[in-house]
């Protein structure tokens, strides 16, 4: 306790804090680089797999300062020797995203990126329309007839871009004509899954992490794995249809539901619509119209 007590004292005694009195045009410049520079490293987490891992570790941060103000001397003394180990994890966990990052200052269109007019917007009041939803069902259920496989991941919260980048850029409005002839058998693209967000398919073709989960059925396939292992991972939706029975099954939070039918699968495509339920005031004429 005393020595990291000691620790923090130290790195405190060593903070530089400028006084008002003394502010420079250079100390303006300096903290309007060192905004841009957290803002930057703030929208580059949220749109990875760091979001998530900052999560956790704000979770430990603050479970070390309830430690240290209650004075739990072997849990701090095990933190300040496993302090520097967790930095090189975190740079080691994070070192796809990291790279790409260092790859993405040198593009010329990175201050675009970062202040989007997207922020500037109105909130829609939904992630993704009714529409969407019933071309999506529409087409798995043609494909279940004739046992076409399919594999649609449907984005909710978290950003799916790392793995948008393992597939082949669409760009396309979800419409249950083109869902069907992506899966269709022997085309370029039918092999893979495809990423949904919002209104348009983005990309097909791409890679997911397959489930380690052992109480999955041994008869399940690839398809079925890498369903339930992209919702292990993220906050997504993915429908399954299978190629060998053509049913409709979903994967959410690391479960599997199978069997589904065409009511059944929109209702839980709605539940990760998000949408804005506006209560429609009723207007009550108490009076006798002219001509009753």
């Amino acid at each position: 306790m005393h020595e990291f007590s000691a620790t923090v004292s130290r790195y405190m005694e060593n903070l530089y804090i400028p006084s008002l009195n003394a502010v420079t045009k250079t100390d303006i410049v300096e903290i309007i680089i060192i905004t841009f520079m957290i803002y930057a490293m703030l929208v580059w987490v949220k749109e990875t797999r760091a979001w998530a891992l900052l999560r956790g570790v704000l979770v430990i941060v603050a479970f070390l300062l309830v430690a240290f103000f209650t004075e739990m001397t072997t849990i701090l003394w095990i933190a300040e020797r496993f302090i520097s180990l967790a930095v090189i994890a975190m740079v080691v966990i994070l070192q796809p995203e990291l790279r790409k990052a260092l790859e993405n200052l040198g593009q010329k269109n990175i201050l675009a990126n970062l202040f989007s007019l997207d922020m500037l917007k109105a909130p829609v009041s939904a992630r993704f329309s009714d529409r969407t939803i019933n071309e999506i069902v529409k087409a798995c259920v043609e494909m279940g007839k004739v046992k076409t496989g399919a594999l649609i991941v449907v984005e909710h919260k978290q950003p799916l871009t790392d793995y948008e980048r393992t597939g082949i850029d669409v760009d396309a409005l979800v419409s249950n004509q083109l869902l069907i002839n992506i899966f269709e058998h022997n085309t370029p693209l039918h092999d893979g899954a495809i990423i949904v967000r919002g209104d348009r398919i983005v990309s097909a073709t791409c890679y997911l992490p397959l489930s380690d989960n052992m109480l999955l059925s041994k008869e399940l396939g690839t398809r079925h794995r890498a369903g339930v292992g992209i919702s292990e991972v993220t906050d997504s939706m993915t429908v399954i249809v299978s190629e060998e029975t053509g049913k409709i099954s979903v994967a959410y939070g690391g479960r599997l539901h199978r069997g589904l039918t065409a009511d059944e699968l929109r209702e839980y495509l709605s539940e990760i619509q998000d949408k804005v339920v506006e209560d429609k005031k009723r207007i009550i004429w108490k009076g006798r119209a002219k001509n009753e």
